[in-house]
């Protein structure tokens, strides 16, 4: 463990340890994240370069804005890892997706099987605006088709800062909560850095993951964390890999 008298660490060697991203949008051409293979595959190996052994990929699912079908992103995870292997690279990489719970969720549970990131876990994510009016609803009726929701980014929901008993209720309501790592270092502002902190204070945080979708998410790996609680990152980061990989 990093010693609580040393300078904060860059977020680099903080979770240098770290061994499976579990949220990224690295599959090309089918969301905001990568745009082609090319792209995909630089941000990959920079990924690489930080101890990254594997990647569960998990690209937007949003109605009437990225509208990826289970077949539409199992087609971009092949053309992806054929563009790979062309150039000799082999990278684990394992298609999922990040649902938005939003009104048109609800059918989708309904009509189609989810892609997990793991067993039965799905990623899911809320809008940055408000939560859905029938977010517990969403939650129960996830749990009741057999999956569990792991609520990516928690301490980005602005509405939520300084209402911990949002976040006890979510917790109550069976969510694991992913926190992306550029939080520890203000990439989001401060009072998204702020947020997680107090979260992996109260022992909140389940999972980390990069939510790549561009370089500018990868420099951020490079600055010093602003949080007080990093020693607890490191402590998520063990579990990630336990869990995932």
């Amino acid at each position: 463990m990093i010693s609580l008298f040393r300078q904060k660490p860059l977020l680099k060697e903080l979770i240098a340890h770290w061994q499976v991203d579990i949220h990224s949008h690295l599959l090309p051409s089918i969301d905001d994240g990568a745009q082609n293979a090319e792209i995909s595959e630089s941000l990959l190996l920079k990924l690489q370069s930080f101890g990254i052994k594997k990647w569960l990929v998990t690209p937007h699912v949003l109605t009437n804005v990225w509208e990826n079908t289970p077949q539409i992103i199992k087609e971009a995870e092949k053309l992806l890892k054929a563009h790979l292997d062309s150039k000799g690279i082999n990278l684990d990489i394992h298609a999922a997706a990040e649902y938005l719970m939003d009104y048109a969720f609800m059918e989708k549970l309904s009509n189609e099987k989810l892609l997990p990131l793991k067993e039965n876990l799905v990623l899911v994510e809320m809008s940055y605006i408000n939560p859905p009016i029938q977010l517990f609803e969403i939650l129960y009726e996830l749990q009741l088709q057999g999956y569990v929701p792991v609520l990516a980014h928690p301490e980005r929901y602005q509405f939520y800062h300084n209402q911990s008993k949002y976040y006890e209720k979510l917790k109550k309501a069976g969510c694991y909560f992913q926190a992306n790592l550029a939080s520890a270092v203000g990439y989001y502002g401060k009072g998204v850095s702020t947020c997680l902190d107090e979260l992996l204070k109260q022992d909140m945080i389940d999972f980390v993951g990069s939510d790549t979708h561009h370089q500018r998410h990868l420099d951020s790996f490079t600055q010093k964390v602003n949080i007080k609680n990093y020693q607890k990152l490191e402590l998520v980061v063990e579990n990630t890999n336990r869990v995932f990989l």
